[in-house]
């Protein structure tokens, strides 16, 4: 197991940036079709092609997933990603043509101190592609592909991932691009919210925050401008139908709540992708479903903690610091 999203069989991800430009993105490609749903908890969404997901709609599987820095830019990149897929014959079938299925989510990170630009044409096409040529089973965290230009209320935020297997031994996976409006640590201190759930020291080995005689600290965010959302996509091996995955990414949303503080707020635009790959030989029970749901939640949890963790400060003036730059030893 590599603590990834990739620990999954059946899924690449790969990752496109630019420091100067100081945004990416991050595909996640399936190496077949994948049955797929969302659950869309902010309220301040940035999406392409995701209608299709929802379980009455026809189209039952995907070929990518895309996660975009660039706001609303940033929602050519599927297209970029779509014609990679269609360069290796990828695509829902309609007589002798082929359609990638691709849909995505945005970030806001255009107030980041990158130079943004572009001129005529936007780059995030060109990520696309080139994020699905690059997609493998390893791939980076923290300021790398969507995470590159991602902050939170006080710390740079980042790319993370996280994995783990339920008792039958079903696997699951998450991906965050952490951008969000609230903290993903506890007031002033270096503890995250998710230390409950961490695994093997993954973002420091804290341990659990203490809050005090004084109760929860005060609350913090980013802002009163809509520049956040925290995009993910969790996954696991097991056979699930559409409708199934939109209760998954339902359930899995409450790993952005375990994580961040506060979650799913106006001017979040929280999204989660589910997506089953089906390579597992058994046949989830209810009681299966329940744990995977619960581990996914658990799962994004870590994958938001160690974006955090893994990120770097940008090189611009007036930039976040990382969470390693205020809090680790030296």
């Amino acid at each position: 197991m590599r603590n990834l999203v990739t620990d999954v069989p059946g899924l690449r991800v790969g990752h496109a940036d630019d420091a100067k430009l100081a945004s990416g993105l991050t595909a996640i490609v399936f190496d077949r079709a994948a049955t797929a749903s969302i659950a869309i908890h902010g309220g301040a969404p940035g999406v392409r092609d995701t209608a299709l997901l929802e379980p009455e709609m026809t189209v039952e599987a995907v070929d990518a997933i895309v996660l975009s820095g660039g706001s609303a830019f940033g929602l050519d990149g599927m297209g970029g990603a779509m014609a990679a897929l269609a360069g290796r014959g990828r695509g829902f079938a309609v007589g002798a043509a082929r359609v990638p299925i691709v849909p995505g989510a945005v970030l806001f990170d255009l107030a980041n101190g990158g130079d943004k630009a572009w001129g005529r044409r936007p780059p995030y096409w060109e990520f696309g592609h080139a994020a699905v040529e690059a997609a493998a089973l390893d791939f980076a965290l923290g300021s790398v592909g969507a995470g590159l230009g991602a902050t939170t209320a006080d710390l740079k935020g980042g790319l993370g991932s996280a994995s783990a297997a339920t008792a039958r031994g079903f696997v699951v996976g998450a991906l965050a691009a952490v951008n969000a409006l609230g903290q993903a640590t506890v007031g002033d201190g270096a503890h995250f919210w998710a230390s409950p759930y961490e695994r093997g020291g993954e973002f420091g080995g804290l341990g659990l925050p203490a809050f005090g005689l004084g109760g929860a600290p005060p609350f913090r965010t980013k802002g009163t401008a809509p520049v956040n959302t925290t995009v993910c996509v969790v996954a696991t091996d097991a056979a699930l139908t559409k409708a199934q995955c939109k209760r998954l990414a339902v359930v899995a949303q409450g790993g952005l709540a375990l994580a961040l503080r506060p979650a799913h707020a106006a001017l979040d635009g929280d999204v989660v992708f589910a997506a089953a790959t089906g390579s597992h030989p058994r046949v989830p029970t209810t009681r299966d479903l329940t744990e995977i749901g619960a581990l996914a939640a658990e799962t994004l949890a870590r994958a938001v903690a160690r974006g955090v963790y893994e990120a770097a400060a940008l090189p611009f003036p007036g930039a976040m610091p990382s969470w390693r730059d205020r809090f680790a030893r030296a």
